[in-house]
């Protein structure tokens, strides 16, 4: 009797081998204290028992006499313990933007199957690695996304069905409305009940002082960040020569006939500005800030970026 070929998952798309490939190489790890639930790869703010060794205090009554170190004794005749950084598994929150600004697809983004991918597919292909890097590393990992309000909220689980749920929804996953990006940060800061790691994927396109102030709320309540500013290298060179019909994606403004060369150098101005201003006041606040052009392949940007933080955390 022949046998009759499972089909693969539709949401299966967002992870094809060679990003399994890529992926099966890299470790993501925390770069301060984390609180979580079980015990892992991870620096926890608690100290406990592990090999990350954090400080001599004197010994008392009642310490295990194990953690006695004799070569203090032997030097200063006097007992002191030994006590370490407990270990933990990280909790990570993914942002996902779903606005309509994410729809946008340049000619010259990254293609897949002969068709560039707009900002979104792009971001939920980025989201779909993640995802999977941190389930396979057993860290709880949940999924928000978002255009002018809360499209779904998947708490952190680190079960491997929560990785399918994930993936299933970002497949499904559609550009809505216009953004408001501050005010979710805000309320996602609030509900993140633990500190951890918070991942954003998105363009941006917004207020920057009140996105910077957002931002600033996860840093507040302890949370590392990362944000992966995703942009078409049209949106941010301004390629275009001809006289066209200019379409905003948000509805904020009705189709203009414009003319690319008269604008050109004031919009890549204010572009520069508007990235600049995000980046430096990501530094300012100990947030990593990675620029995305979606020209770029997107297992060698995740790749890269992994690498260049596994070499940084060790001080390479």
């Amino acid at each position: 009797m022949p046998i009759k070929q499972q089909k693969q998952p539709e949401y299966m798309r967002l992870l094809p081998p060679e990003s399994i490939r890529t992926i099966a190489r890299l470790e993501f790890l925390a770069r301060q204290p984390m609180e979580g639930t079980i015990a892992g790869r991870h620096r926890s703010p608690h100290k406990g028992f592990s090999s990350e060794f954090a400080e001599h205090r004197q010994y008392v009554r009642g310490d295990d006499l194990r953690l006695l170190d004799w070569r203090v004794f032997a030097r200063t005749d006097r007992y002191y313990v030994k006590e370490f950084n407990e270990e933990t598994n990280l909790r990570a929150t993914i942002l996902l933007d779903a606005s309509t600004s994410m729809a946008y697809a340049g000619d010259l983004a990254f293609a897949v199957d002969g068709k560039p991918l707009s900002k979104l597919d792009y971001s939920r292909r980025m989201a779909a690695m993640l995802t999977y890097l941190l389930i396979h590393q057993q860290d709880a990992t949940a999924l928000v996304s978002f255009d002018h309000e809360i499209r779904r909220y998947l708490p952190a689980r680190s079960q491997p069905l929560q990785l399918r749920r994930i993936l299933e929804h970002i497949n499904e996953l559609e550009t809505g409305e216009e953004t408001d990006i501050s005010s979710i940060f805000h309320e996602i800061a609030e509900r993140i009940p633990k500190r951890g790691l918070v991942i954003v994927i998105s363009d941006l396109f917004d207020d920057p002082e009140a996105i910077v102030k957002a931002l600033h709320h996860f840093r507040y309540r302890n949370h590392e960040l990362v944000i992966f500013h995703v942009m078409a290298e049209e949106e941010i060179t301004f390629p275009l020569s001809s006289f066209s019909n200019f379409h905003d994606l948000e509805g904020m403004i009705d189709d203009l006939p414009l003319d690319p060369n008269s604008l050109r150098v004031q919009y890549v101005k204010q572009v520069s500005e508007f990235i600049d201003h995000i980046e430096k006041s990501c530094g300012r606040m100990e947030a990593e800030y990675v620029p995305v052009n979606t020209t770029s392949n997107i297992n060698e940007v995740l790749a890269g970026y992994i690498e260049r933080r596994q070499r940084s955390k060790s001080g390479a």
